[in-house]
């Protein structure tokens, strides 16, 4: 399947496959979109640190896929996947999308389900 990468990398949201939840939003390269078919876990190239990381592959809270969409312009990706974990955010949370935004300002909406220091070290 031929897709449209901007700048080589396309979105990829990931959705809980149970609840509909919007998990998180990462950015694949072709490398990466081929690792996730291939393996059946959620691989992303991460723009910080210019390579392909595997979700879970530090906390163990992987993202096992269960159906993946492109959109009709074939320049994004839906993954619907299972969370193994009791979090995907890395900063403790079960979504990346754990607040909301308001006129007032943002409020945290989301609970916090795991202490990232104790999973991913202090320098997190």
């Amino acid at each position: 399947m031929e897709l449209k990468l901007e700048g080589g990398l396309i979105p990829a949201i990931v959705q809980d496959k149970g609840t509909g939840d919007v998990l998180m939003l990462g950015y694949m390269n072709d490398q990466a979109f081929r690792r996730t078919l291939d393996t059946g876990y959620v691989t992303f190239y991460s723009r910080s640190r210019q390579k392909l990381w595997t979700k879970g592959e530090t906390s163990g809270h992987k993202l096992r896929v269960h159906e993946v969409r492109v959109d009709c312009d074939k320049d994004a990706l839906l993954i619907q996947a299972e969370l193994a974990g009791p979090g995907c955010c890395h900063m403790g949370y079960r979504s990346c999308f754990f607040r909301k935004v308001t006129p007032q300002g943002e409020e945290t909406v989301g609970r916090q389900e795991f202490n990232p220091d104790e999973v991913y070290g202090s320098s997190k």
